[in-house]
C-alpha cells in the first residue's frame, strides 16, 4: 500500500476570517440571512440549527456570502471545556441566505493534494482536537487563530485512500442526519394531530360545518358532533394538568459526600435536555449512588416519565427512556391516570405560553409545582384518547428508535475515525491517477 507522508495543514489548505457583520442589524427571528456562529457547531464537530441568529438589513459583501458545501471551523468558544472549539462543520443545503461571520473561519484547499471531505474529519480528529486545546488563548472566551490550526502536523494519505475514509464516515453521519430529518418530520405530525384534536376541535368543527370524514369512521365516530355551551366538544371536560398527572420535584445530593456520585444511577439536570435534538432522554450525563438516590424524596422515577426543565430556562422537555432521578430543575409527571405521557408532552408543547405565564421570581424565572398543577387541561373522553394514542405512540416509538440507532452510528464513526485518520485501519483501494 502507498505510505503516508508527514504534512502540516499549512501546506493544503488556509483558513480565512469572517466578518464583523453590525450588531444593530441582528434580530432573533427570520426574515433575515442566517449568520453562522459557534453555536451552530455541534459538540465533536458537524452543523447544528440551535438557536439561530439573523441579519436583516445591513450591507452584506458579497465574499461572506456561505455556499452548500462550505467547510468551516469555529475559532471562538464561550463554554468551559472549550466544546466545540477548532471543530469543522460543512454548510448544508437550505433555502435561506447563510453568512461567514466573525469568530468562524472558512476552509480553502490550496492545492490537489487533499480532499475536502477527508479535511473536514481531520478537524474533527482526536489527536487534532488535542492539539487545539493545548493552544488556545483566553479563560472566560477561549481562541485559536488560523495560525494554530493550520500548524497542525500528520500523516496524509493518497488522495484516493482520502476520499475512501471520507466516504465511509461520511455515510455515517449522513444516515444521522436522515434520522435527524424524519424525527423532525414524526414529532410535527404528533404536534399537528394533539393540535387539530385537542386545541383547535378539528373534527368536532368539521362535522358542524358538515365537511367530509377526513379519518377512518372508527376515528371519525368517536368525536361529538356538536360544541357544548363551554366552546368544547360535548362529553368533554375542563381539568387541570394537576388532576391528570403526579408531578414531582427533585433534588442534588451534597456534591461534597463522594459517597453520593459515580453510581449507576441516572439523575438529570435541565443540560441534559438542553442538548437533546428529540424528546427523548436515554441517559444522563453524571450518575448518582444508591446513597445519592436516598437523598432524593422523590427517588428514582420510572421509564415513562415525563420531564418539564421549570427554571433556567422553563421549557426542556423529554420523555424519560431510563429510570431517571432529577434535581430541583424539573417538573417530573408520571402519567398514570387518563392521559399518556405523549399526551402530557404535546400538553406542555401547546400550552408553554401558559406555563411561562404561571412562572415567577426575581434571579430567573421559574414555575413550581404549585404553579403548574392549577393550570387548565381539556380532557376528552376515553376513545378519544385511546384513538389519539393508538395514532401518536408508534411516531414517539419511531423517534426513539431513531434516535438510539443514531447513537449507535455515532458511537461507531467516532471509533473508526481516529484509527482511519492514524492509519492503524487502512483501507484498501483502487489506485486511479491523482
Amino acid at each position: 500500500m502507498v505510505e503516508w507522508h508527514p504534512t502540516k495543514l499549512d501546506d493544503l489548505i488556509e483558513v480565512r476570517h469572517g466578518f464583523a457583520f453590525k450588531g444593530e442589524y441582528f434580530v432573533n427571528e427570520p426574515p433575515g440571512d442566517l449568520l453562522v456562529t459557534p453555536g451552530n457547531f455541534a459538540i465533536g464537530g458537524g452543523f447544528q440549527w440551535g438557536r439561530a441568529k439573523f441579519y436583516r438589513g445591513g450591507p452584506v459583501p458579497e465574499e461572506y456570502v456561505l455556499a452548500p458545501g462550505d467547510l468551516l471551523v469555529t475559532m471562538t468558544d464561550l463554554s468551559k471545556g472549550a466544546d466545540t472549539l477548532g471543530y469543522s462543520a460543512v454548510v448544508p443545503q437550505n433555502r435561506i441566505r447563510m453568512l461567514h461571520n466573525q469568530r468562524i473561519g472558512k476552509v480553502r484547499l490550496k492545492n490537489s493534494l487533499a480532499d475536502q471531505g477527508f479535511i473536514n474529519w481531520l478537524l474533527r480528529s482526536p489527536e487534532y482536537r488535542n492539539e487545539i486545546l493545548a493552544s488556545y488563548t483566553g479563560s472566560t472566551v477561549k481562541h485559536t487563530s488560523p495560525t494554530k490550526i493550520c500548524a497542525y502536523e500528520f500523516l496524509l494519505p493518497p488522495v484516493s485512500e482520502q476520499r475512501a475514509i471520507a466516504a465511509i464516515l461520511g455515510n455515517l453521519d449522513d444516515k444521522i442526519d436522515l434520522n435527524r430529518q424524519m424525527n423532525e418530520t414524526l414529532e410535527e405530525m404528533a404536534r399537528a394531530i394533539f393540535k387539530d384534536w385537542f386545541v383547535d376541535f378539528g373534527p368536532t368543527r368539521a362535522k358542524i360545518e358538515g365537511r367530509e370524514p377526513f379519518f377512518a369512521p372508527e376515528i371519525w365516530d368517536i368525536f361529538p358532533d356538536n360544541m357544548d355551551d363551554e366552546e368544547k366538544p360535548e362529553g368533554w371536560e375542563f381539568s387541570t394538568i394537576g388532576n391528570e398527572v403526579e408531578v414531582f420535584g427533585g433534588s442534588t445530593p451534597s456534591t461534597k459526600d463522594a459517597a453520593f456520585w459515580n453510581g449507576d444511577v441516572n439523575w438529570a439536570t435541565p443540560k441534559d435536555l438542553s442538548a437533546l435534538t428529540v424528546p427523548v432522554l436515554l441517559d444522563t450525563k453524571r450518575q448518582i449512588t444508591d446513597a445519592g438516590l436516598a437523598k432524593i424524596s422523590s427517588g428514582l422515577l420510572p421509564v415513562g416519565t415525563v420531564l418539564l426543565s421549570s427554571r433556567a430556562p422553563i421549557g426542556y422537555l423529554a420523555i424519560t427512556e431510563v429510570p431517571t432521578a432529577v434535581n430541583q430543575g424539573f417538573i417530573a409527571m408520571i402519567c398514570n391516570r387518563r392521559i399518556s405521557n405523549t399526551f402530557a408532552w404535546l400538553w406542555c408543547v401547546s400550552n408553554m405560553d401558559a406555563i411561562l405565564d404561571n412562572a415567577n421570581g426575581s434571579t430567573f424565572q421559574e414555575i413550581s409545582k404549585r404553579n403548574f398543577r392549577p393550570i387548565p387541561a381539556t380532557i376528552a373522553t376515553d376513545d378519544v384518547h385511546e384513538a389519539f394514542d393508538a395514532l401518536v405512540r408508534p411516531l414517539y416509538l419511531r423517534i426513539v428508535a431513531n434516535e438510539r440507532e443514531s447513537r449507535a452510528l455515532a458511537q461507531a464513526r467516532d471509533l473508526l475515525l481516529p484509527k482511519l485518520m492514524s492509519g492503524d485501519l487502512r483501507l484498501s483501494v483502487k489506485r486511479t491517477q491523482q
